[in-house]
């Protein structure tokens, strides 16, 4: 039980911190203003300013072999999409825009590990380029080449890599569900994993003659899954079920990768396979043939995690209604906190008309959105907070999600927004999650990571630390019940005065 000593109750009660933050219409966060878009250098060439931007947002897909349909790595490669770039940087972050980052710039927490987006002067820059013809510039300007050794994986040189039974869909076949071949994964010592990517293969080289639909040139539209250790009779070692089966964040398309808290690796015990029975393949268009692998960082030998991980039930799959023709349609749902939390992702699941989704953390009279991301059906995000920013939460939070369902023609996903919608599994019909994972904290762990928060940030005296409510009452401790208080009859009261304080 956490109690604030004098000092801190004194202002518990004295400071009423309420953030109250109204909802803003989707897109409206990433207008450029005229100060961003007149914010680019006189001179723009490729090699001194276009070039380093390619090489750290956009060429990690679009390269040989990986999943864009055009290579922007080099000048000759890039000068002829300069106008398409300019388009696809400027659109906000919404649907469409290039690089598929999402986050809203003007509410909620802002910095999160692995962000590829272009900052405002960024997309000036693109579109001054653009706008000037394209110069090439000095080729002495140019950074080096990027080296793709390590297979153009975003958690860098895998150290394995587990290759997943082949599927076929047709071009007009209908969404299919079921199950993959168990496929062992390859380990054959236990290994606590740091980071994980998916990547989808397949036959579909190009999408310009591709329907718009989900993905584009994908197939695989989620995957839920996990490890388990598999015995000589294919079924599950029921002996050590529980210390040998590992759940996994969902793949879906498009998805970026999953690293992990540093502090929470998860087991992947030896001689694991891969098991699911929830496999949701949709036509891109074409008769496909694909498969997915799975890249695997591990943490060094001897590692051990010192937190567990938490998994959050934030969703409703029972009240979803959305009208036909109607756009900015909203939705809700609810979960309160059952353990001290730090959030380390947040992850929209929506189906076709999904634009937007916001979370916010209600705790006491303290009300605040800590992220607003736009939402793609094509490009799936899971958005990993920096680990100075990750929201660090006491039980009983109160999570708030509201999504934004746009249902009309505008939404190049819906396939007709004459119809009524509903929950369901196809991609035309709809879900409203968050799968964002988190780790739990005990009291101590809870303390201890709002301490390191404060040193990361230099904190003082008044700073509001977002998504962290607790954080300004740095003389909290946790309440020290003896056994005497206890025959007393003390501990009770002295537990309930704890806990309402730490409610106020």
């Amino acid at each position: 039980m956490l109690r604030p000593t004098t000092g801190a109750t004194q202002q518990f009660f004295a400071v009423a911190i309420t953030l109250a933050v109204g909802a803003i219409a989707p897109g409206a966060a990433t207008a450029q203003s005229a100060e961003g878009a007149s914010s680019a250098p006189a001179e723009v060439t490729f090699h001194k300013d276009i070039e380093p931007i390619l090489q750290r947002s956009c060429q990690n897909c679009h390269r040989e072999d990986s999943v864009a349909p055009m290579e922007l790595l080099t000048y000759e490669q890039a000068r002829p999409w300069a106008r398409s770039m300019k388009r696809r940087t400027a659109m906000g972050r919404r649907a469409g825009v290039m690089p598929p980052w999402y986050v809203e710039q003007n509410i909620g927490i802002q910095e999160y590990k692995y962000d590829p987006s272009l900052s405002v002067e960024e997309v000036a820059m693109m579109g001054a380029w653009a706008d000037a013809g394209a110069p090439r510039g000095n080729v002495a300007d140019a950074p080096p080449a990027r080296d793709f050794g390590d297979g153009g994986w975003t958690i860098g040189e895998p150290d394995l890599i587990t290759k997943l039974p082949e599927l076929i869909i047709g071009g007009e076949q209908p969404d299919w569900w079921g199950e993959i071949e168990t496929t062992s994964v390859g380990n054959t010592s236990d290994r606590y994993v740091e980071a994980l990517e998916f990547r989808e293969v397949n036959d579909v080289l190009d999408t310009e003659d591709s329907r718009e639909t989900v993905g584009g040139r994908f197939v695989f539209h989620h995957m839920i899954w996990s490890t388990q250790v598999i015995g000589d009779d294919g079924a599950q070692d029921e002996l050590r079920e529980e210390d040998t089966t590992t759940g996994w964040p969902v793949h879906e398309v498009g998805r970026n990768a999953d690293t992990f808290d540093p502090q929470a690796g998860r087991l992947l015990a030896a001689n694991s396979s891969v098991v699911s029975n929830s496999v949701h393949l949709h036509s891109n268009g074409r008769d496909t043939k694909s498969h997915l692998e799975i890249a695997w960082k591990f943490h060094p030998e001897g590692y051990e995690p010192l937190l567990e991980p938490a998994r959050r039930s934030l969703g409703d799959g029972l009240n979803i209604d959305i009208k036909p023709e109607e756009a900015d349609q909203q939705l809700h749902a609810y979960t309160v906190l059952q353990e001290h939390q730090k959030l380390t992702t947040f992850e929209p699941h929506l189906h076709a008309p999904g634009q937007r989704m916001c979370l916010e953390a209600i705790w006491g009279n303290h009300i605040e959105t800590l992220t607003c991301a736009g939402y793609d059906h094509n490009w799936v995000r899971t958005y990993e907070y920096a680990d100075h920013t990750a929201p660090i939460l006491p039980k009983g939070t109160i999570l708030h999600i509201t999504g934004y369902m746009d249902n009309t023609t505008a939404n190049r996903n819906v396939p007709d927004p004459r119809n009524w919608q509903g929950s369901g599994n196809r991609s035309v019909t709809n879900m409203f999650i968050d799968l964002g994972i988190g780790v739990k904290l005990s009291d101590e762990q809870f303390l201890e990571q709002m301490e390191e928060r404060r040193q990361a940030i230099s904190w003082r005296t008044g700073d509001h630390v977002i998504g962290c409510p607790l954080c300004p009452y740095d003389d909290l401790t946790i309440a020290d019940v003896t056994e005497e208080d206890a025959e007393d009859g003390d501990a009770g009261e002295t537990s309930e005065t704890a806990e309402t304080a730490a409610q106020q």
